[in-house]
Parts: structure tokens; C-alpha cells; sequence
């Protein structure tokens, strides 16, 4: 059976402890897009981890972890993590790269700092780790896939030469930078491809027969609907699909193989990045949220800067479940709202004297206000509680509500941040 775990909201919702406490009935778990551009936190019993090219099913050492097609492979990175998990007590974990999957180069991430220098005050809020110019060589075909690396020199050389003929012309002309130097980069793809070669897998056809011996495969992934490129805010989006439906293409199985969706939706909203967030708030009020929420406050896990915080939005996370293609939600950090006297919940947005309950395009976002139902607060520590019931009834009376507005099963409920922090609830909603 292939399951998704994927993101409602923009990014940061809780996807990977999510996939941790899944991969515990798993045989696989694998990253279909994106790269090292944002992190999955997951605390257990060998410590806090930020994960961010290793799948998060790394910790259980039964299960083979996948990096698929679809991802932007920071070789580096990946290197970089795996030595620091194994280094904290993690046994090594099985990985698989697959041999199709296209290598994050050196001069993407240049290219990346450089155009949000030149943009400045109107930049798209990248981490600079290069993934946009990646993905825009891939589907210009100049990109690499892993695979091209194990070429002779002479060939790897011709294919240098023609990138850096297009590439020197906008360092030079256009940021008024030093050109690519071609033996350093050749130099560079020898070294990589001799440190990732003992990983790399025909991915597709190993997944293929695991769903032929009807394995449990979950497909983890990056962001969330709000930075799709297509249903997204764009153009403050990411440069890859962080839809459910992506992850046949992006991991190389038909798409009726995957039967159950995981949409992970944060009890508050949060974001790392330009764009438009209705229900973003500011001030004391903004950072009393984002102190109290996720685990040690809401900075990215791979940049450290300050997620922007807001209350919780039904019209955003009712959209980000329906386009995810939702069987269950997993609600995540409840835990973090027991401070608040009263929780507002953006019921509708307000456009132009009317009130709308459906997500509009990008342009008209700007112009929406939210409009906001109360609710009464628990004002208590709800970390350790394993039965729904047992929760304050204000508690569940705020998790009941959220359900019945998105029209999508709420079967999980994180109320902390450990691998055993989470309530699972039988949804009226469920079939």
C-alpha cells in the first residue's frame, strides 16, 4: 500500500514526525521533490533532529529510505546529514538514491544568492540553496542526472563547456561575477560521484516490486499546498509540486497505486517566506505564538529565521486538503495553544465588502481580510494525553469544529513533540 504524508498549509505543519510515527508499520519511505530547502524536525529517543534531504523514516533501520527522481540532490548536504545522524547513535540507516534524480550543482546555489541580491526588497524569500535555478536547468535540459556523472572526462568537459557558455554570460554581464570555473567543476563531479555511487538504485523498479509483495511505502513530502506552483501563491512559491499526485512522477509509480493521503494542518498557521497569509498577525501577539509554538518556537529548521505566524485559517487549509486529494488530517501542535485565554480560528476572508469561504487566486489575496470565530481556550498542559476524550472539552471542541469547516477527517492529533505524542481519534467524518 503507498501512503502520503503531505502538507495543507505552507510548509512547516509537522510532515516529519508525522512519516516518523508512520514509518513504524513502513517497509519505505521516500522523498519525491524538492531539496535541502526546507527542513522536518523529528524528535525520538537518540535526540532532536532537522532533517533535510534524508527521508524521515532514517531512525528505523528496517525500512529503506528513498531519495527520489524528483528531488533536487544536494550531494553535500546529504553527506554532510548522514555523518551527523550516524555520529549521534542513529545505526546507518538503508538508503537509496535513485539513479535518475538530477544533482544540485555548485552554481546553482550562486546563481540563487545572486538573483535575490539583484532583486533585493522584491525577492522571492529563497533559502539561497539553489533550488529554483536547479529546477529551471532541468526543464531547460541542462541539467544532470546523477547518472551523466559517470561519463569520461572528454564527455563531462563538452557538457561543461556548453553549460558555462550560458551560465558566464548572466554571471559576467548580468551580477558582475567571476565565471564558472570548468576544471574546478569537473574536478567537483568526480569527487561527488565517487562518495554517492555506493547508494544509487533503479528507484522505480524497486518500488515496483515492492508493491508487487504489497509493502508499505510512504511518500513524504516537502512544503505544502500553498507553494505549489500551479495551485499555490504564486510567484511566492517552490519550484517543485508539493502535491499527493506528484508523487507518482516524482517517485516513479502509477498514480492509482497511492491509496491513502495524509495532509498534515498545524492547530495555528506559520510560514517561512514572502507571499500572501490572510490570517498573519504581528507584534506581541505574533511572538507569544511563535515562542510557544512548535518545538523550542517557530524558526526554520533550515534557515533559523522567524516563521511568520498566524491563527488558524479554514479557507487556506479546506483548499490545501481538497487539491492534496485528503483521506485523513493529521492535526498537529495543539499542544501549543494552551496559553491563550481565546483562539480565533478565520472562518471566511472578506473581499471586497463580501465574504468568500473558497481560496481566491494570488491577485485578489491582497485584498482579503479574515474573518474570525472565538473560541474558548483550555489554559493547560494537554502533553501526555492518549484518548481524545480525555482532552479538555474546549480542546476538542476547537479540533471538532476545524473538522467539521475543512469536511475532511481529523484522525491524528499531535499534542506534543515526541514520536508518542499523538492522539488518534475515530472522525465521524471517516467512511
Amino acid at each position: 500500500m503507498v501512503k502520503a504524508v503531505v502538507g495543507a498549509n505552507w510548509g512547516d505543519e509537522g510532515k516529519g514526525k508525522i512519516t516518523d510515527t508512520l514509518a513504524d508499520d513502513a517497509d519505505v519511505v521516500i522523498r519525491f521533490q524538492g531539496g535541502a530547502n526546507a527542513g522536518h524536525t523529528i524528535v525520538n529517543e537518540y535526540g532532536k533532529f532537522a532533517l533535510h534531504t534524508m527521508p524521515s523514516g532514517v531512525f528505523h533501520p528496517s525500512i529503506m529510505n528513498i531519495i527520489g527522481n524528483g528531488v533536487a540532490f544536494d550531494i553535500e548536504k546529504f553527506m554532510a546529514e548522514l555523518d551527523d545522524v550516524t555520529s549521534k547513535g542513529v545505526p546507518v540507516p538503508q538508503i537509496m538514491v535513485s539513479d535518475r534524480v538530477q544533482v544540485l550543482m555548485p552554481y546553482h546555489v550562486t546563481f540563487d544568492s545572486l538573483e535575490e541580491a539583484r532583486l533585493a526588497g522584491k525577492s522571492f524569500g529563497s533559502t539561497k540553496s539553489g533550488i529554483a535555478p536547479f529546477y529551471s536547468d532541468k526543464y531547460a535540459k541542462i541539467g544532470w542526472q546523477i547518472n551523466e556523472f559517470y561519463q569520461s572526462d572528454e564527455v563531462l568537459r563538452e557538457k561543461i563547456a556548453r553549460i558555462a557558455a550560458i551560465k558566464d554570460t548572466m554571471l559576467v554581464h548580468l551580477y558582475d561575477a567571476d565565471p564558472i570555473d570548468q576544471e574546478a567543476l569537473l574536478a567537483w563531479i568526480k569527487e561527488m560521484r565517487d562518495r554517492v555511487k555506493p547508494y544509487l538504485g533503479n528507484v522505480s523498479l524497486y518500488l515496483d516490486r515492492a508493491i508487487r509483495e504489497n509493502k508499505t511505502i510512504l511518500l513524504e513530502g516537502q512544503l505544502g499546498t500553498m507553494k505549489d506552483p500551479d495551485h499555490g501563491i504564486y510567484p511566492m512559491v517552490t519550484s517543485s509540486s508539493p502535491l499527493a499526485a506528484y508523487g507518482a512522477i516524482g517517485a516513479g509509480i502509477p498514480p492509482y497505486e497511492i491509496k491513502k493521503i495524509v495532509v498534515v494542518s498545524k492547530a495555528y498557521s506559520s510560514a517561512v517566506g514572502a507571499g500572501e497569509f490572510v490570517s498573519e498577525i504581528f507584534g506581541d501577539e505574533a511572538s507569544s505564538l511563535r515562542n510557544h509554538g512548535g518545538d523550542g518556537g517557530e524558526y526554520g529548521a533550515t534557515t533559523g529565521r522567524p516563521r511568520r505566524v498566524g491563527w488558524y485559517d479554514c479557507v487556506a487549509s479546506k483548499y490545501g486538503c481538497r487539491l492534496q486529494g485528503c483521506t485523513d488530517v493529521a492535526f498537529t501542535v495543539l499542544d501549543d495553544l494552551g496559553y491563550l485565554d481565546q483562539i480565533p480560528v478565520c472562518v471566511a476572508y472578506e473581499l471586497d465588502g463580501r465574504q468568500i469561504r473558497e481560496f481566491p487566486v494570488t491577485k485578489d489575496l491582497s485584498r482579503c481580510r479574515p474573518v474570525y470565530q472565538y473560541f474558548k481556550g483550555w489554559k493547560c498542559d494537554i502533553r501526555g494525553i492518549k484518548n481524545f476524550e480525555d482532552l479538555p472539552k474546549e480542546a476538542r471542541d476547537y479540533v471538532n469544529f476545524i473538522e467539521a469547516e475543512l469536511g475532511y477527517p481529523i484522525t491524528m492529533v499531535s499534542n506534543g513533540p515526541a514520536r508518542e505524542d499523538i492522539i488518534y481519534r475515530q472522525s465521524p467524518l471517516k467512511k
